[in-house]
């Protein structure tokens, strides 16, 4: 595949110096994983490639925080901005006006709530876990990525990210430090340029669009006012209409990767208007609570709510709500698993 040379910065191809190890919080992403590449190695051949590729972290940038201070163009609100970037208001008025409930948030502008639904009884039980968000501003949803750092096999679980950003709301992201294609904007800086798939990108004014990666660049869209972009798929619905062949769709096909057909946890977002925002997260896996959905499922889950526009994230093991510091869903692998990215609501 495709992508940047280790330890380059994506934009200006300069070394990113290694941080303090002390610093470092990596995780391998499955004990699964790890014995597949056991067995590999005691196959010999592209074992000591395949141990390289998916479990030792390849740190690109070594302080997020940092880099995108020096390189952000968008027109984020910066009034009370702290060490990592997060929007927080920066007057004693805007943090009294926080409210803060069991099931929602509400400040100024901005409000999340979330709440937990079921469908189906018996063996074809569903329960998924649904956030409804209003944005102030649309650089109000930030991205994150694990132990501040952007590369491959570089992981943390969601709520460990959330609450190094103080996130009130966070789910699991796409997962782009298992691959190195895709085309990856955070926060208004371009960490990514290796287009290859269906993305979807959410821009300063509150719209969201799916958009073909291989028919632009990242310096384009973000001249056009990207904040954000997703490298995951498929995208589920598009001017509210459910996408045709998305139960067939395989986004990765590397080594280590599962299937993303059948019924499975899953995470999306959705699109209900211009800064109104609807995130979903199906539970899978377990009889009787939550057998997981398809992807058509899942469409359809999204347009039920409203949406406009979805899109399917990171699933199965990764797949994680966070509320206010707690894990509301019950992650299929009995507890979470490490990823590299989340997108959040500050609080």
């Amino acid at each position: 595949m495709g992508g940047m040379e280790a330890n380059q910065n994506p934009q200006d191809h300069t070394p990113a110096a290694h941080p303090d190890p002390k610093r470092r919080r990596i995780r391998p992403r499955t004990i699964i994983l790890s014995a597949t590449l056991a067995v590999v190695l005691a196959a010999g051949g592209g074992a000591a490639w395949a141990a390289e590729r998916f479990l030792i972290p390849d740190v690109q940038v070594a302080d997020v925080a940092a880099y995108e201070a020096a390189h952000s163009t968008a027109g984020t609100n910066t009034a009370g901005t702290d060490a990592v970037g997060t929007n927080t208001a920066g007057t004693d008025a805007a943090t009294d006006a926080a409210t803060l409930t069991a099931d929602s948030y509400t400040n100024g502008d901005t409000a999340v709530t979330v709440q937990q639904l079921s469908t189906g009884s018996g063996s074809d039980t569903v329960t998924y876990y649904v956030a409804d968000v209003t944005l102030g501003d649309a650089t109000e949803l930030r991205s994150a990525f694990a132990a501040n750092q952007f590369g491959t096999n570089v992981t943390a679980t969601t709520s460990e990210i959330a609450a190094d950003h103080d996130a009130v709301f966070a789910i699991n992201g796409d997962y782009y430090g298992f691959r190195e294609t895709g085309i990856e904007i955070r926060n208004g800086v371009i960490y990514r340029d290796e287009p290859a798939r269906t993305g979807l990108a959410l821009y300063t004014d509150g719209t969201v669009k799916v958009y073909d990666e291989t028919a632009t660049s990242a310096a384009e869209l973000l001249a056009a006012g990207v904040w954000n972009t997703l490298s995951f798929g498929p995208a589920l619905l598009v001017d509210g209409a459910v996408l045709s062949g998305i139960d067939d769709v395989e986004v990765d096909t590397n080594f280590g990767n599962h299937s993303i057909q059948g019924e499975q946890p899953r995470t999306a977002v959705g699109v209900i208007d211009e800064n109104h925002l609807v995130f979903v997260v199906v539970d899978g896996r377990s009889e009787g609570y939550s057998r997981g959905v398809t992807m058509t499922e899942l469409a359809e889950i999204m347009r039920g709510l409203g949406a406009e526009t979805a899109y399917n994230l990171d699933g199965g093991g990764s797949s994680t709500m966070v509320f206010n510091g707690e894990v509301v869903n019950q992650p299929s692998n009995g507890g979470e698993r490490g990823t590299s990215d989340i997108l959040y609501v500050a609080g």
